[in-house]
């Protein structure tokens, strides 16, 4: 456990970017793999460097809700 606390720790000091889920739904069409049904994921990811924000930035994943096979990832543009 402690060595998970100093990798942590040591990824802020030296950049690192953390992700966080903020929402899933269903979406339109099907898997090209196996025909399941599409699932799409908003993720908020935050880049540090020595713990102050340098940038947010929104994206929206898509897989598949039977294989977990990632189909696209889109990014939103900064205003």
């Amino acid at each position: 456990m402690a060595m998970v606390e100093a990798g942590r720790r040591a990824m802020g000091w030296c950049g690192a970017e953390e992700e966080r889920e903020t929402g899933s739904r269903k979406a339109p069409g099907s898997c090209p793999r196996c025909g399941g049904a599409v699932v799409a994921t908003d993720v908020e990811s935050a880049r540090r460097i020595l713990c102050l924000p340098l940038c947010l930035r929104n994206k929206k994943k898509f897989s598949c809700s039977r294989c977990r096979h990632a189909l696209v990832a889109i990014y939103s543009s900064a205003p």
